[in-house]
């Protein structure tokens, strides 16, 4: 089976080509990403697009659909990823996460393509103060750029007309662990790096807030399963949230998870904080029911004691880090300075 993956040289990317290529189902994977993020390797190793049996550069937003013929199935991982950057490029977002995206799935659809497989997100939910986990039939209350930008996509795919082809979102949740491609933007992933380089995790909320998380290596098989997965008779769109009841975890709880993980380690909350809105929980009942077989095996534990050791092993001492390549938005803002990207995040060299 040919897997087209786009944004590859991404934060999870990396992890996911790794898993179809090493699964037992004969993957053949291609990437096509337009490479903003590919010069921020955190590995000793080659490179990881050497998995590949095909590189493809280019912006998602000019791919065609001669890039989609022989392809079996699309899992589209490019996208403005976090909240910062939604912020700050706020039509680009749109035009890049939603447009484009609903663009790649009729090609895809008018390809052949059977499978699409959209990299949604649990931050649709933004604000749950009644303390209720989040089903997929609940309503939403996307309280950002980036979020508003995947429930739209949600809603644009329902609304398309893709055949044959079988469409899952899922609705991930905040991803977490080691990566070839290290995002140090993430709860877990900033509060290790500030364990690492500081020995202080400062907790900029109160501390309350909810988050559902995943590891990276989790939402790979997630992703094997959604290419795989039968199509039900007269089924739409599916929209699953992916992840796990026992990854519900409270901010605190998780940097205290780190500390304990991470001896030495002093904890910075601020108790006077203003309440911070995106906080929720999330059922997973459903994922759980359709995908017996594909549910995480990672711990909280395990994924801090990958990025802790991961994170050695290339020398990270960064006190700097929220500076650094690690952290996608001071990518694009030096891409921008230096001339190399325009406004749209086009490159102009």
């Amino acid at each position: 089976m040919r897997v087209l993956i786009t944004g590859n040289m991404g934060y999870v990317g990396p992890g996911v080509v790794r898993h179809l290529v090493k699964s037992s189902h004969e993957f053949k994977v291609i990437g096509f990403d337009t490479s903003l993020f590919g010069h921020c390797l955190t590995t000793n190793e080659s490179l990881p697009e050497r998995m590949l049996i095909e590189q493809r550069f280019g912006d998602v937003r000019n791919i065609q659909t001669e890039d989609l013929i022989g392809i079996d199935a699309v899992v589209h991982l490019a996208a403005l990823s976090n909240d910062p950057m939604g912020k700050q490029f706020e039509t680009v977002t749109d035009d890049i996460n939603h447009t484009a995206s609903v663009r790649l799935a009729s090609l895809c659809a008018k390809a052949g393509v059977k499978a699409f497989v959209f990299a949604s997100s649990c931050s649709v939910y933004g604000f749950a103060g009644d303390g209720r986990a989040r089903t997929e039939k609940d309503s939403v209350e996307p309280l950002t750029a980036y979020a508003r930008s995947k429930i739209d996509t949600e809603q644009s795919l329902a609304r398309m007309d893709h055949g044959a082809m079988t469409v899952s979102c899922l609705r991930f949740a905040t991803a977490c662990g080691m990566s070839d491609r290290l995002r140090l933007d993430l709860v877990v992933n900033d509060f290790v790096a500030c364990a690492l380089s500081s020995s202080t995790i400062t907790v900029l909320s109160d501390g309350s807030p909810w988050r559902p998380l995943i590891d990276v290596k989790d939402m790979a098989r997630a992703i094997e399963w959604a290419i795989l997965r039968a199509r039900e008779p007269n089924q739409g769109i599916l929209v699953v949230n992916v992840g796990s009841e026992k990854w519900n975890y409270q901010v605190r709880d998780l940097a205290q998870a780190v500390a304990a993980s991470i001896p030495g380690t002093t904890i910075s909350i601020n108790i006077n904080a203003p309440p911070d809105r995106r906080s929720y929980k999330v059922d997973f009942s459903l994922f759980q029911r359709l995908a017996p077989d594909y549910q995480p095996i990672q711990t909280l534990d395990t994924s801090i004691v990958g990025l802790r050791d991961g994170l050695r092993s290339i020398g990270f001492q960064n006190l700097e880090f929220r500076d650094s390549n690690l952290i996608r938005l001071r990518v694009l803002e030096r891409h921008q300075s230096a001339g190399r990207i325009d406004q749209s995040i086009r490159w102009t060299i």
